[in-house]
């Protein structure tokens, strides 16, 4: 198992062989008081966006004072292609934070709040602020815990017609869409770009409704099932991106 994972933004480390850094606040409270890590243990240090160093506890001081020393040079990830983002159509409850978190584990770029016409939930003036905080916080938290160093980018929310912008810009352009009598073909059998930009768009509890699936043809999309049976929208977004990731060879 890779060391664990710790955010410093911005990744500003001494030029010199063997320099020091502090992680404190929140990073150094979870290092300390959580992960409980003891001097010679292994740590990353990242800004999330794909910038990396690896270094060594020196020491764990009070309840959020990290000391890393043994600093290596800043290593950066290069960008995965092809690179997949995910539309997601607004989930009731917590489901919403759900998806963003198992998304982010298997490996999704970039995700996007949409506000589908049959979304029940509504992202409106200060609640909006607060649900976008809730899943960019939760992309943070589930980049760290599953050892990533570029995070998923969580866009604003999105209106029906700039999903449509999105994926006319695509390499591929895929909606997934429940309506089987639609004529979608299995996501399995779809042809995928070895590079650029995947969009995948997951609607809502109710499905996608017919005058979107028409913006979303008209944009240059076509419609996919994952199989025989229909998943919640929480996990349909995760289903279909571990398929691609599997299949791009991203997961090889």
């Amino acid at each position: 198992m890779t060391a664990p994972v710790f955010v410093l933004d911005p990744l500003v480390v001494p030029d010199f062989s063997g320099g020091e850094v502090v992680l404190d606040g929140p990073e150094g409270r979870h290092a300390v008081s959580v992960k409980r890590l003891q001097p010679g243990e292994d740590v990353i240090l990242t800004d999330g966006r794909g910038r990396w160093i690896e270094g060594v506890v020196r020491a764990a001081e009070g309840k959020d004072r990290l000391v890393v020393t043994d600093l290596e040079s800043v290593h950066e990830e290069p960008l995965p292609q092809p690179r997949i983002t995910v539309v997601q159509a607004l989930p009731k409850g917590d489901r919403g934070e759900v998806a963003v978190e198992t998304m982010t584990e298997v490996g999704v770029d970039a995700i996007v709040p949409w506000q589908a016409a049959r979304c029940v939930t509504q992202w409106r003036g200060e609640r909006g602020l607060k649900s976008l905080a809730k899943w960019r916080g939760t992309a943070r938290e589930a980049g760290k815990q599953s050892r990533r160093v570029r995070f998923p980018e969580v866009a604003d929310a999105a209106s029906t017609k700039q999903v449509a912008a999105l994926l006319a810009k695509a390499d591929l352009a895929a909606v997934l869409h429940s309506d089987f009598e639609h004529g979608s073909t299995p996501l399995a059998t779809a042809d995928l770009p070895a590079t650029g930009e995947i969009v995948l768009v997951v609607g809502p509890e109710g499905g996608v409704a017919r005058d979107e699936v028409a913006l979303f043809e008209e944009a240059g999309a076509k419609t996919y099932t994952l199989g025989p049976s229909v998943m919640r929208t929480s996990t349909a977004g995760t289903a279909a991106a571990a398929l691609l990731l599997g299949r791009t060879g991203r997961w090889s």
